[in-house]
C-alpha cells in the first residue's frame, strides 16, 4: 500500500503504537492524504520525502514535526529531537493541491541498531465561521521513519504466554534483533482445542530491542480451561507465523 486516504469529515484521528482510529463526532475537520505511510532511510540515503494532498474543498494548513520514537513497558514514547529535520515545517495546501515534504537525518546512522522516529502531519484548523457552535477537530497523522543500521539489521522475535486467573491470555513478543517488526493481528488457542482466545487486530510495531504484550480474552463459545500448551497465530509484515508455546507458571 503506497497511499493512505485520511478523509474523516467530522472525525478526529487518534494515534495508538505502528494505529490510527477515526471517531465520529459533531465537529468540523479537514481532509488530506499522506503518501507513503512509511519512510526508510539508510546511511547512504539519509533523506526521504512524502506527499501531503488536500482532498478538501478549502485550503488546509498543516504543521510538520519529527519526534524520536522509543518503546518501554508496552508503551510508545515520543520526545523532541534534533537528530532529524523536516521541511517545510508548515505549509498551506490549496484544494486539490499537494505539498512535498522532505525529512533528513542530521546524525550518522547507528552502526548496529535501527533508529526510529515519527513524522507528524498536524492540521491547524482555521478560525470557526460565525455562528458555528460545535467542536473543531484537527487531523493528525504519524508516519514511521526508520533508519537502517550500518551493519544490515534483522528482526529476531521470541514469544511467551501466560494465563491469568480470569482466563485471559497474555502473549508477549520480544524483539531482540536490530530491525523493527510489525504485528497486524494475533490470536491463540489451546493445543488440545479445549480453549480459545479472541483475536486482536490492532496493528502494532515492535521496535528493535523492545517487547509488546497483548491480553486476549477467552472465547465464550469454547470456554475457559488451563491448558499446558497453546498455539499463537500472528499476522506480521514478514508473513503469518504459528508458534507453539508452553504456558508460563
Amino acid at each position: 500500500m503506497n497511499r493512505v486516504g485520511v478523509r474523516c469529515a467530522a472525525r478526529a484521528i487518534a494515534l495508538a503504537a505502528f494505529a490510527h482510529a477515526c471517531a465520529a463526532t459533531s465537529a468540523l475537520a479537514g481532509a488530506f492524504q499522506v503518501s507513503p505511510v512509511r519512510i526508510e532511510l539508510t546511511a547512504g540515503a539519509p533523506a526521504g520525502s512524502l506527499t501531503v494532498r488536500n482532498d478538501g474543498s478549502q485550503s488546509v494548513v498543516v504543521q510538520l514535526s519529527v519526534l524520536k520514537w522509543t518503546q518501554a513497558v508496552n508503551v510508545d514514547r515520543y520526545e523532541s529531537t534534533t537528530e532529524a529535520l523536516v521541511t517545510p515545517p508548515i505549509a498551506t495546501i490549496p484544494p486539490g493541491g499537494e505539498q512535498l515534504v522532505r525529512v533528513g537525518l542530521r546524525r550518522a546512522a547507528d552502526p548496529r541498531a535501527e533508529l526510529a522516529y515519527r513524522l507528524y502531519v498536524q492540521e491547524i484548523p482555521p478560525p470557526p465561521q460565525p455562528g458555528f457552535s460545535g467542536l473543531q477537530m484537527a487531523l493528525r497523522v504519524g508516519v514511521p521513519v526508520f533508519v537502517s543500521p550500518i551493519v544490515p539489521g534483522a528482526r529476531s522475535l521470541s514469544w511467551r504466554a501466560r494465563i491469568a486467573d480470569d482466563g485471559s491470555l497474555s502473549v508477549t513478543v520480544a524483539n531482540t534483533g536490530t530491525a523493527n517488526a510489525q504485528v497486524q493481528s494475533i490470536q491463540a488457542r489451546a493445543s488440545d482445542g479445549s480453549s480459545g482466545w479472541g483475536a486482536d487486530h490492532a496493528l502494532v510495531y515492535v521496535l528493535a530491542g523492545s517487547e509488546r504484550t497483548w491480553t486476549l480474552r477467552p472465547d465464550a463459545a469454547i470456554g475457559v480451561s488451563r491448558p499446558a500448551n497453546v498455539v499463537v497465530r500472528a499476522a506480521t509484515d514478514a508473513g503469518d507465523v504459528e508458534i507453539p508455546l508452553a504456558l508460563a507458571n
